[in-house]
């Protein structure tokens, strides 16, 4: 399909609209993501250590 000059401007300007807009999203995944991972990491270092001086108090 041929398409005019203007016409191309207009896709071009729609898809990097698309891009920017996904690329958005990615981050903001990437962000939960890496949030709730420190969220986990910590609750799981807090546990290992209650359960170390249990077993150093016995």
């Amino acid at each position: 399909m041929n398409l005019t000059p203007q016409q191309r401007r207009v896709r071009d300007a729609q898809r990097q609209q698309e891009a920017s807009q996904a690329m958005q999203e990615h981050r903001a995944n990437e962000k939960a993501f890496y949030d709730n991972f420190q969220r986990l990491k910590a609750e799981r270092q807090a546990r290992e250590a209650a359960e170390s001086r249990k077993a150093a108090a016995k």
